[in-house]
This record gives C-alpha cells, structure tokens and sequence, in this order.
C-alpha cells in the first residue's frame, strides 16, 4: 500500500493495529475476555437471587441482559477488526453494564460507593460508539468531542459531586461531605438537563450525518440511528419522570428493548461486509471475460457504492474504462483511493466511499479482484498483438518464399540457363566444324569450356544462398568462408561448449550473412567481427562493425526475415546503431525445440 493516507487510514489506526496485533495472536487473553463475560452476566444476575427480599424486576433482568449482549457482540467484533475501535467500545459499554450490580454483591462501603457512582458508567462508552461509526471508533469532529466531554462531565463529576450531598442513607457513600438536600436537588437538575441534552445532541449529529452521507454511508450509520433512538428513549423517560415524579415502565421497557438493536445492527453490518466479500469471491469467476466498464459496474454493485470508479493511468492523469478524464482526489475530498500496483508499476486508482475504509479486508479484496482483471486485460492484449505479430510474420515468410523464388527464377533465367543456352549453341557450331576446320572447333571447345565453369560458379553461389554446404563442415568453418569472402575485413570467434542443432546453424549462418551484407551496402565500415558463443541451451551470433550506425532494423525486408527466421526458433534479434557508433546485430536463440 503505497499511499496509506489516501486511504483515510490515520496514524493512530496504524498504532492500533500494531498494539492490538499481538494481543490477537493470544488465544488466552480472548478466553480471559469471554470469562469476564459470562462472569459479569452471572454476577449481575445473582445480585437478584442474593437479595431476595428484594422482587425481581423484569426491566432490570432485560437491562443486564442487555450488558451480555454488547460484550459479546462487541468481543466479536473488536477481534474480527482490531483496527477499528468501535468493538472495544461496545465491549466497555457492555462490562461497564455489569459493573455497578455487580459491585452491589459486596458488603462494603467502598463497592457501593463504586456502585453509585458508576451506575451510568456505561454511557462513556455508548455515546461515543453511536458517534463515531462512521470514524472507526474515533473522536473526529467537535461535535463528537464536546458531546463526549459532557457525558465525562455527568459521569465524573456531576454523579460523585451529587453523592456528595445527598442526604438519603440508601445512597450514603464515602462520597458524602455536606448532607444538604437543598444542594443535592440543583445538582440532580443539572444531572438530568445534562443528561437530556446528550441524547438530543447526538440525534441531531446523527441525523445530519445520515442526510449528508452516501449508500455506503447510511448503511454503516444504522447502529448509530439505533443507538440515538435508544438515547432519545431514555432522555424522554427522565423528562417524563421530572414532570410526574415516577419513570414510565411502558418507556422503561422501550428503551430497555431497544438497547438490543445497537449490537444487532453493528453485526448485521459485519456480516453484510462478509456477504460482500463472498459476491465478490463469485465475482472472480467471470473477470476473465469482464471489459473496463463492466468490472467497474461488477464492483460498484457489490460494494453498494454506486460513485466507485476505476481510474487507468493515462498521459500523465487517468482516465475510465470509456477513456475519459478523471480526478483521482486528494486529502479529504470526500472520497477514498487505493491504488493497484503491478510489479511496483501503478496500474489503477479505486476511488470509493470513505465509509469503506472501516472495512479494509473488502477494499484489499476489491483491489485483488480489479488486479486479476488488469492482469487479463493485459494478457489478452499481449495475446493479441503476439497474434497480430504472428500473422504478419507469416505474411512476410510468404512474401520472403515468393520472392526468394522469383529471384532464383530470375537468376537462373538470366545467368545460368542464358550460359547453358551459349553452351548449346557453341557445342553445335563445334559439331559442325569439327572436321572442316579443327583449329576454329578447338576455340570453341576452349569458349564451351570457360562458359561451362561461369556456370557452375554461379549455381553454386545460388545453391549457397539456398543451402550453404559449408555448414556441412560445422559453424565455425561456415562463418570462416562466409568471412573470408566479405567485402570487409571480418575476424570470427567461436566458443561453442555443445552442440548447435541444425535449424539453429543455419539461423546463425543467415543472420552472419545477411548484417555482413549490410555492413558491406551500407555501413561504410573498415572491420568488423562475428562472434559465436553456444552453451547453456543457447547459441549467441552477435556482428559488430565500426561503421556510421544509425541502422533501423524495423525498415528492410533483410533485417525483418532475419527477425521471423529466429522468431520461429523462439529466440530475440536486437539491432543496436547509434548514430556514428557502428552497428551490433545480436541475435539470442534457444536449443530447445529447435
């Protein structure tokens, strides 16, 4: 991951990640935290079988209840993602439920002093989940932070300073400096109006979250719309308690119940990531024949992220799948990216919703699924081009055979059969003459003779071209005469450690012959070298001459059915000329298959 930033992964979640990662490894601190569990609900639970001149009250039974369920969703989900803070929050929310019953088991002057003042300990932890959803468990906003700093105000110092003044011996604690009912009453109101507000405060945050925010977004917000809702049950169960003077069970049940839909929608949105993960696992299946603009649309769709674009880099920017511009954001522009690297090359941006960040095993995922599909674009273009380049070569061996034919035609038309045709007339004059005029016939016979050896000299200089006997004497012998008759001073080195196979001989004579020959046309050199090395199943020809340079292999058929001959062979021709630095022909061609 290149640019971490971009993908609205901040420094402190990198912190965490690390300080949670080898906590994760452990499986006995996970069982130790599922002990603690089970223990608190039991403990929480047996206040009302110790104390059973007191009834057993059904909301408070659903209330600990409650507790049992937000540790356990909340464990589930702080070790499935230990990088986002909001299950070790809902884990809290859910101890701190436990906390106060179960310092009421003791006896002790001190647990019920705890056990008063850490009655709401759990709203510490619950506002600032429902906040913070859409932040990774983290205070972002001023919004967030003063919202929680007033929860901190009612937990930490409104509850102990009330304690400190209440006169009821049933709330008598270690707290208690100054009974004054009168002080007690004024700093309740301010308990209750503090309390009144966080609730209403956080609807309002959430609300404008949920209009502002995209699919993706609304989506993760469901837990904190829940959670604002129960907030906003309990607010109107403490207003209507300050008017009649006594809680409404109706509304007590209510907002007992309705803490149950917090851990249930924040597994409900665990679970949607993994089915997500699962669509795109069947989606994998059809990237092979998936165009730019359908994986685009393929992904978009299993994200529930309708603005999810896939950017190509393009002439220093990036374009889509249609080949239009688009920006890739940078910083907080509303979006996220992760770019898609291939052999450390940049091949592709995502820009995707920032809700998706709090699922980074789906963005990796996404990112594999676009980079499978990059990679088979790729290889049916290189598959395209090499059968593109296929056809070519076999339209120029076509063309290279037809030519080759028409010249062997042409030059047999021209200079042996003419020559044979001479001959035949000069061996019927000779006939003719023999007995008339002996001395005429001898100069014939002599012209017969010299027309004979033209002949055979230039069908075998033909047959060469077709077939060079030389090679029947090995490599190197063949390159020696190919050397000695060149129009250029030509030395040849040879360091053959095995055998060449025969197509590869005659590739290695061709491509000798044929740079010699452009080294003689059109070089202007005063040497030049051949240099043969076969070993380790390949055999290596490189031409070098002092010559002007500046040769381009792509014009002249030569050059061109050079490069066919050792393609075929599965070997490489590079032709390297700089412009007054001479001309190196190397060609590199395989044993195997040859």
């Amino acid at each position: 991951m290149t640019e971490p930033a971009l993908r609205a992964r901040s420094a402190a979640g990198a912190r965490l990640v690390a300080r949670f990662r080898p906590v994760r490894a452990h499986r006995a601190f996970w069982t130790a935290l599922w002990v603690a569990a089970a223990a608190g609900t039991a403990g929480s639970l047996a206040l009302f079988v110790v104390q059973r001149n007191l009834p057993v009250d059904p909301v408070q039974v659903v209330l600990r209840l409650v507790g049992a369920s937000f540790a356990a969703c909340g464990l589930v989900a702080w070790r499935r993602r230990p990088d986002n803070r909001s299950g070790l929050l809902m884990t809290l929310a859910g101890f701190a439920v436990f906390l106060a019953p179960v310092l009421g088991l003791f006896d002790d002057p001190l647990a019920r002093t705890l056990a008063l003042w850490l009655s709401d300990l759990w709203l510490l932890f619950f506002v600032p989940l429902v906040l913070t959803l859409l932040a990774g468990g983290r205070l972002r906003t001023r919004a967030d932070q003063v919202i929680t700093g007033a929860v901190l105000l009612l937990v930490a110092v409104l509850t102990p300073l009330h304690l400190a003044f209440t006169p009821n011996p049933l709330e008598a604690s270690l707290f208690l400096v100054v009974p004054d009912a009168r002080v007690a009453g004024v700093i309740d109101v301010l308990s209750s109006i503090t309390f009144i507000a966080v609730p209403v405060a956080t609807a309002a945050v959430i609300a404008v979250r949920w209009r502002r925010a995209s699919a993706p977004g609304r989506r993760a917000l469901q837990p904190g719309i829940a959670g604002a809702l129960c907030l906003l049950v309990f607010a109107a169960l403490l207003a209507q308690a300050l008017v009649t003077g006594a809680p409404s069970r109706p509304l007590l049940w209510i907002g007992a119940c309705s803490l149950l839909t917090v851990p249930l929608a924040f597994l409900a949105g665990l679970l949607r990531s993994r089915l997500a993960r699962g669509g795109l696992a069947d989606l994998f299946r059809g990237l092979s024949t998936m165009r730019p603009a359908q994986l685009q649309h393929a992904l978009a769709d299993a994200l529930g992220d309708p603005g999810f674009r896939i950017a190509y880099p393009a002439d220093g920017g990036y374009v889509d799948g249609d080949g239009r511009a688009v920006t890739v954001p940078a910083g907080d522009a509303g979006r996220s990216v992760t770019y898609v690297e291939q052999d450390g090359e940049r091949v592709a941006a995502l820009i995707y919703d920032p809700v998706l960040d709090d699922d980074p095993e789906l963005i990796d995922v996404v990112a594999g699924a676009a980079s499978v599909a990059l990679e088979n674009r790729r290889l049916h273009a290189e598959a395209e081009a090499r059968l593109a380049e296929v056809r070519a070569s076999r339209r120029r061996v076509i063309a290279a055979a037809d030519a080759e034919r028409r010249r062997i035609e042409r030059n047999l038309h021209d200079g042996a059969q003419q020559r044979l045709v001479t001959l035949a007339l000069q061996l019927s004059l000779i006939r003719r003459r023999i007995r008339q005029d002996p001395e005429d016939a001898a100069q014939l016979v002599s012209s017969a003779g010299d027309e004979l050896a033209a002949s055979l000299r230039e069908l075998r200089e033909l047959a060469r071209g077709i077939h060079p006997a030389a090679l029947d004497d090995g490599v190197e012998n063949a390159l020696e005469a190919l050397a000695m008759r060149a129009s250029v001073p030509t030395s040849v080195s040879c360091r053959l450690a095995e055998p060449v196979p025969e197509p590869v001989a005659f590739a290695t004579y061709f491509v000798a012959s044929e740079a010699l020959a452009n080294t003689a046309k059109y070089a202007g050199a005063t040497a030049a070298t051949v240099r043969v090395v076969a070993e380790h199943g390949h055999t290596v020809v490189e031409i070098a001459d002092d010559g002007i340079g500046g040769a381009d292999g792509r014009r002249g058929s030569g050059l061109r059915g050079l490069e066919d001959r050792v393609d075929a062979l599965g070997g490489t021709l590079r032709v390297t000329s700089p412009p007054g630095g001479g001309t190196v022909v190397a060609a590199e061609i395989p044993h195997r298959g040859a």
